[in-house]
Formats: structure tokens, sequence, C-alpha cells
């Protein structure tokens, strides 16, 4: 006896398909539903950033003004009208014929993103994470100084190595370069050799010497010396020190027993915040230790903006930006009037 057919199940894959039939997609796999999400809130976060930012800066230049340019490139042979002031003659005496130097024109801005992704970053208890604020960060930079020629690269570290992105003046670059940031996996056994944040900023230093801008992204909180290797980029470019901070870390909330984790470290320990005494010490070294990161930025020569995540990040930065945009038109006014005096004069 014949077994029974079986009624349920897949057709027969003789079976032709009805004309003008369409089949279902199969379903997206895990990774497929990973990059579909993590593209979606790039997307988001970008149209977000452009959005509440825009028109906020009209453009930035390596230098106050833009102009001809400092940085010398090369020489060419004089020709009749140029400027006799800009004649090497220590080239021309060899060349046996005048010679002009040539430079890089203050145009175009190269702007270089540190991002911080240690362990210490793992953290947040409000609206984010602060590793999810340096991502945002971040962006609003990165809408800032691109466009119109400007080009931006970054260096991740808190990894087991640096990972340094070339620069690149395009939006599909940039937008490569956030999803790049956003993931970097989370690395538990602390930064590599000379992948902290201090070999961060020694490696760009090393490596980047046009004259630029450099934003610097992290919770501040590495044990090494970082403080010197910013003075020394402070020294040729035009540094921020961008801090991102949780309300947890500046005061300890009363909830009985609790038990923290360094991040860092992986140590646990079993704090009662019931008592009085133990949160206002917290407060207390808390607040030092926010004195102390601030006195060695602005010892270093960088400007400081602080984003918390408890706050509105894009209008902390907007904030910055304004007053900033203030301090330099009141330090260039003198020299303004001076010029528009000198050239009232001349005619």
């Amino acid at each position: 006896m014949s077994e029974p057919t079986e009624l349920t199940g897949a057709p027969s894959p003789r079976r032709r398909r009805r004309r003008g039939a369409v089949e279902s997609p199969p379903p997206p796999t895990a990774g497929a539903q990973h990059l579909t999400s993590r593209a979606a809130e790039l997307r988001r976060l970008d149209l977000l950033v452009h959005r509440r930012l825009d028109g906020l800066v009209g453009g930035e230049h390596l230098g106050r003004l833009p102009g001809p340019g400092t940085d010398r490139v090369g020489s060419r042979q004089y020709q009749p009208g140029d400027d006799a002031r800009r004649i090497d003659w220590n080239l021309s005496a060899r060349s046996l014929s005048p010679q002009v130097r040539t430079t890089d024109a203050d145009r175009e801005l190269e702007t270089w993103i540190v991002a911080d992704r240690s362990a210490s970053l793992d953290f947040g208890t409000a609206e984010c994470e602060k590793r999810e604020l340096v991502t945002a960060a971040a962006a609003a930079f990165a809408a800032l100084t691109t466009g119109g020629g400007n080009r931006l690269g970054v260096v991740i570290t808190g990894g087991p190595a640096l990972d340094r992105v070339e620069p690149a003046s395009t939006r599909r670059a940039v937008l490569a370069v956030l999803a790049r940031l956003h993931d970097t996996p989370r690395h538990a056994g602390g930064p590599g050799p000379g992948a902290d944040l201090t070999g961060g900023l020694t490696q760009l230093e090393r490596l980047h010497h046009r004259h630029g801008q450099v934003v610097v992204v992290s919770d501040f909180l590495d044990p090494a010396d970082w403080s010197a290797p910013l003075h020394r980029l402070s020294l040729r470019h035009q540094v921020i020190a961008v801090q991102v901070t949780d309300p947890r870390e500046r005061e300890l909330p009363a909830v009985g027993m609790l038990t923290v984790i360094d991040t860092e470290t992986g140590r646990t320990m079993h704090v009662q915040t019931n008592r009085g005494e133990l949160r206002r010490r917290y407060a207390e070294v808390a607040e030092a230790r926010q004195q102390d990161i601030a006195h060695r930025i602005f010892a270093a020569g960088a400007e400081h903006v602080v984003l918390s995540t408890d706050t509105d990040w894009l209008t902390d930065i907007a904030r910055f930006i304004t007053a900033r945009r203030a301090r330099r038109a009141t330090r260039l006014a003198p020299v303004l009037a001076g010029v528009a005096a000198l050239q009232g004069g001349i005619r």
C-alpha cells in the first residue's frame, strides 16, 4: 500500500508560478536588520543636526580671515604683476631668475575629530549614554565644518588600537565616518598600547601639520596626561574640547544600597547612598575633578564646551558656537576699524 500524500507543506517545485504573481521577500536577517536600523538612526541624527544648526555658521577658514595663506607649497617664476614682496631671493639667486613663493590659500578648513570610545563612556542615566553623546557631538561638528571644500577626518581612541579615517569632504564620506564611529565595538579590556586619548592626540600631532581645527570629544577621565599633547596641538590649530558628562557623575542620589561597577577595571563596590555625609563628599570630589579638567583644558589653550546626557546637547553646541563667533567679532573689531581708517586715509 502506498504512503498517504501529505496535504500540508510547500508546493511542488514542478508547479509553475502563476503569471504576474509576486513572491514575498525573505525575512531580513539579524545583520540586515542591524544595518537598516543603523542607517536610519544616522539619517535621523544627520537630519536633526542640519535642521537645528542650519545657518548657524556661515563658513570657517584656516585663519581669522580668508586670504592667500602663509603655508609654503612651492615656487614659480616671477610674472609681471606679481607682488614683489613674495619673491624668494635665495631661490632666485640659485636659479638665476626671479622666483615667487606659492602658498596654500586659507580658504579650506581641515577638521579632525578625536572621538573617545573608552569603557568609561558606557554609562548613562538620563536621555542617552555618554557613548551615544560622543557620536551625536561628532555629527554636529561635522555638519558645522564640512561643505565648501572643507574636509573632515576622525581618530577613534579607546579600543585595542587607534582607528584613523583620512579627511574627506563629501557628505557620503562624512556619513561613512559616523557609521564607523557608531559601529566601533565596546572594548572592556582597556585601550591597547598607545590607543588611549593621549596616544590619539600624540599621533594626530605628528600627522596633522596643516593649520586647521581639532575637536576632541571625550569625558576626559583618562588617567594619563592628555593635557600635554592637547597644549601642543593648540599651538598650531584651533582646538575645541567637548566634554561629555552624566548627572550621576556630579551627585549621588539617595536610593539605598547601590551596586556600582567600574567600567574600566570591572571592580564592583556596594555603596549605601542614604548616608548624607557620603553624598556630600562624593559631590565635593566630583566638583574638584570637574574643576581640574576645566583648568587643564584652559591651560592647554583649548576652548571648552560641556555636554550632558540630561540636557539638549544641540542647544548647548549652538550656544557655544554663537558665543565663539561673538568673541571672535569682538577681537577683530579693532583690526577691522584700523583697516577701514587706513583705506579711508589712502582715498
